[in-house]
């Protein structure tokens, strides 16, 4: 008997999911100009970016990276173990351990590379890796990589996790969880899965993608905003490519898991180096979403303007405080009709769909920034009243 053909099964896979209305496409993007892209020649207004506090085109931030491509050009070169961990790397680092109030802090290329590198380093094969049920796909696979026993409990159900690390007392625990849901907006229940680490002897990682630059003092992140610090949550991992308008990641904490992960996260060590050029705009970014709270405090009453129209519309909102504001509407095929209604409006807000989200509960996932105004924020909102959505069933 023949052996199967991969591809032959790659291509039946694809043609499924394109007949049930959830294959996934690539846009691309001409150009970018403050809230609205340009798009097979239509302007549209974005409310699907992470750019949260508006950096991505800040010309201060373009001028760092400029400066730092004149003195070091474009590439770094090399891993940062070889000579690829230039002047503005150490600068960065130091810099954001600083405004995470940590020891040290270590970059990554990507936040997908760094929760695969973290979690492969901490935890060997068969040890404990309890995880919120919506978690991030990488924290998923992290633990996968690393051959941990991955138990995952249901949203934000602290008891649930308690019981999952009850079950095996003997071995390393890593308790892995989303600062803020990247799909849902809600925040994690921090402070309590951090009393529950301190009684179970277990580690707490907290993945703050979404919620660095947004929340907390001076943006610190969702960590500082629940009152925790280092010792609470050892391990913080966040992403330079969302709030902070960059590319990147980085993960923050004490001096030996630093060292550590320099040693053993494979992500880090055999990878190139993130252009040095793109750590000068990172740096600035910091200092700005630092120092700027006027970003927060506009992004702030950009999110209560939308949650009170659509709420006054009787649009099926999730019970998300942050800049991500999702629209359950349960069905797949019926959002990505929304989808391409609000686009014909020149409005982009992608549909998300299985399997990014659970079976039932497919959404708009509308996000805000602070480079929206008032009047942008109205528009979407008479927009999605054209479209009679109504309150879903959850």
């Amino acid at each position: 008997m023949p052996r199967p053909d991969l591809l032959e099964r790659l291509a039946v896979q694809t043609a499924e999911r394109a007949q049930a209305q959830l294959q996934r496409r690539v846009r691309t993007i001409d150009t970018s100009q403050g809230p609205y892209v340009e798009s097979g020649g239509r302007r549209l207004l974005a409310f699907c970016t992470n750019d949260y506090l508006g950096l991505a085109q800040d010309p201060r931030l373009i001028a760092a990276l400029k400066k730092a491509a004149d003195e070091s050009g474009v590439g770094s070169g090399s891993a940062h173990l070889i000579c690829g961990h230039h002047r503005e790397h150490a600068m960065l680092e130091e810099a954001l351990a600083e405004w995470m109030g940590r020891e040290r802090a270590l970059l990554f290329s990507t936040g997908y590379m760094a929760n695969l590198g973290v979690i492969q380093a901490l935890l060997q094969r068969g040890e404990l890796c309890v995880q919120d049920k919506l978690n991030h796909a990488c924290l998923l696979d992290g633990a996968q990589l690393a051959g941990a026993a991955l138990k995952r409990y249901p949203h934000a159900d602290v008891d649930a996790a308690a019981r999952q690390l009850q079950s095996d007392t003997s071995i390393h625990a890593l308790l892995a969880t989303d600062g803020v849901f990247s799909m849902d907006g809600d925040i994690a229940p921090l402070r309590e899965l951090a009393t529950l680490c301190a009684r179970e002897n277990a580690s707490l990682m907290v993945d703050d993608a979404h919620g660095l630059g947004i929340l907390g003092r001076d943006g610190a992140g969702s960590v500082t905003q629940a009152g925790l610090d280092q010792h609470d949550v050892p391990v913080l991992m966040a992403t330079l490519g969302k709030a902070l308008g960059c590319s990147g990641a980085f993960v923050a904490g004490s001096t030996a898991l630093i060292d550590g992960l320099t040693q053993f996260a494979r992500t880090y060590i055999y990878t190139t180096a993130m252009p040095p050029a793109l750590a000068a705009a990172a740096r600035c970014a910091v200092s700005l979403a630092r120092t700027e709270s006027w970003r927060r405090e506009k992004l702030a009453a950009l999110i209560k303007r939308f949650r009170d129209g659509a709420t006054q519309l009787g649009l099926p909102l999730m019970p998300s405080p942050t800049a991500i504001q999702p629209l359950l509407l349960g069905d797949a095929r019926q959002t990505l009709e929304a989808s391409r209604a609000l686009e014909t409006q020149g409005l982009l807000a992608v549909a998300i769909r299985p399997p990014t989200v659970p079976q039932g509960q497919a959404r708009l996932r509308i996000t805000l920034s602070a480079a929206h105004e008032e009047v942008h924020v109205d528009q979407l909102l008479e927009a999605l009243a054209s479209l009679h959505l109504g309150t879903a069933p959850v």
